[in-house]
């Protein structure tokens, strides 16, 4: 009898010790309303501060100008398994980061995205952890210049896993066929000659994307070059997002201009030129074994498409123009994803306005898509506020579908460069091999702690100056705007900003 009762104590006992083990420790003091109180600092001192201007109540952590300095909290009891820690960030762009040490396995480190002035929007950033000893540490550590600072707020640690990556690792090579018939050669980061896409595939990229025009002048981007392309791409392992233009050059919000052959057909033969030319394309690339992932129906359709039919003015033509290239998508070929594209990807009020339009009209889609220049359409923050609005209100994955950004503001060719130092100080990552790096990082790490997320593309990497192979379809003189923003450099050696892909 005293036995047993012994081995139930016991038991009881260790239930009870496994239970206090398991017992969610609570952070202390997330949004620094009670000044640094369960937080400790170690370094200068001097650099961290508590202040006003909270991203949800009165207060905030401030890094300022200063030496290093690491502000952070010890949490204890915490129930082994997957944790993510958030955070609201500001920042300078001046080196700092967030960390999650301590907890049992590898630590964990988070650069904090540059998110422009005190007062642009702040950013969410999110880090993983598997926690084994039942312990973790939060640590903001900055080591900022002359003028660097770093902001954060409403810091949270729960349970759920988020590894940081991103499903989708994408670039747009629309150009490279053309450029490697006129002669490009790509070097790997030792200057030895490679393939371009095999080099874009080793650094961690999975997805190509492939703008198609409908008859353009060159006979690039047309439906046999988007089949050639397809299949380099299926060579190295990546899937396909598949751009339609609707056009026979350019399209963009500001020109969605028809092509030749569809200019003066009647809506409905307009409709069916449409819904033929998508199932024509898709069709082509299942039946060579390279069936398309994703599919956009038009290219950055603020404006609509197809003009005037489809004008945004004319939201009825423009959303019976976008179901048949829906419909088109999933007839050809039904595991493909119907996109839909805008540009601008901070214009919240915008985006919202064209999808109230696309929804209550029925319009089928799976997936939504923007491009984001941080140098033409706005901050991270802006971009990432309307992320989250959008897959919240309309419950579908999202993506950034265009990005880019300048490793120079030199010359290369006759064409003047579309990215300029004015442009670089707009944006405010320095026109360098390394500015490049933290502007495409940041970016990824402002879409990755967004749920539903999937991915990012870069815009036309491979796209280096060469003679003959322009932007201009219907002349072969014109040159290359975007050389200063491709992957590889003036001689053709890749550029460090093509390893972030590896780390996402």
């Amino acid at each position: 009898m005293v036995r047993r009762f012994v081995a139930v104590a016991l038991a009881v006992l260790t239930v009870a010790a496994s239970s206090a083990a398991a017992k969610p420790a609570t952070l202390s003091n997330p949004g620094f309303e009670s000044g640094a109180a369960g937080w400790t600092t170690r370094g200068d001192r001097s650099a961290a501060v508590v202040e006003a201007g909270g991203h949800s109540g009165e207060s905030r952590l401030a890094h300022a100008a200063g030496g290093r300095v690491e502000t952070a909290q010890r949490l204890s009891g915490l129930a082994n398994g997957d944790y993510t820690l958030r955070a609201w960030v500001r920042s300078s762009g001046e080196f700092a980061s967030l960390a999650l040490r301590d907890c049992g396995g590898a630590d964990r480190r988070l650069a904090v995205p540059r998110t422009g002035g005190a007062s642009d929007p702040w950013v969410q950033v999110a880090l993983g952890v598997r926690v084994t000893r039942h312990a973790c540490t939060i640590v903001l550590a900055s080591s900022g210049g002359p003028e660097g600072w770093v902001q954060m707020d409403d810091v949270s640690l729960a349970r759920g896993s988020h590894d940081g990556r991103l499903a989708i690792r994408g670039a747009d090579v629309s150009h490279l066929t053309k450029n490697v018939d006129h002669g490009a050669v790509y070097r790997d980061a030792h200057g030895r000659v490679a393939d371009p896409l095999r080099l874009l595939s080793s650094a961690g990229v999975n997805y190509a994307r492939l703008k198609v025009w409908v008859d353009p002048v060159d006979g690039y981007n047309d439906k046999a070059d988007t089949l050639r392309k397809a299949r380099w791409a299926k060579e190295r392992g990546m899937k396909l997002l598949v751009d339609f233009h609707y056009s026979d050059a350019w399209a963009d919000p500001g020109k969605q201009n028809k092509p030749a052959a569809w200019a003066d057909l009647p809506f409905e033969d307009l409709k069916q030129a449409l819904y033929d030319h998508t199932y024509e394309v898709l069709s082509a690339l299942r039946a060579q074994g390279t069936p398309a992932a994703m599919a956009q129906v038009g290219n950055e359709i603020n404006g609509g498409l197809l003009w005037p039919d489809g004008r945004w003015d004319n939201w009825d033509g423009l959303a019976a123009l976008l179901t048949a290239g829906a419909t088109a998508v999933h007839a050809a070929s039904p595991g493909t994803k119907v996109v839909l594209h805008l540009a601008e990807g901070g214009n919240n009020g915008g985006h919202r306005w064209w999808f109230d339009n696309a929804t209550s009209r029925g319009v089928p889609f799976d997936v939504i898509a923007v491009s984001h220049y941080t140098y033409w359409h706005g901050t991270l923050g802006a971009l990432q506020a309307n992320l989250l609005d959008l897959t919240t209100r309309y419950g579908k994955p999202i993506m950034v579908t265009e990005t880019a950004y300048g490793f120079t503001t030199a010359e290369q060719d006759h064409e003047a460069n579309i990215f300029t130092q004015a442009l670089a100080d707009t944006a405010g990552w320095p026109a360098t091999p390394a500015g490049q790096t933290r502007a495409l990082r940041d970016l990824c790490t402002t879409v990755a702690a967004v749920p539903g997320a999937l991915g990012v593309f870069y815009w036309e990497p491979t796209w280096t100056a060469v003679d003959g192979a322009g932007w201009d379809p219907a002349d072969p003189t014109s040159g290359d705007g975007w050389e200063n923003q491709a992957l590889f450099d003036y001689t053709g050696r890749a550029l460090p900003a093509m390893r972030v892909f590896s780390e996402f």
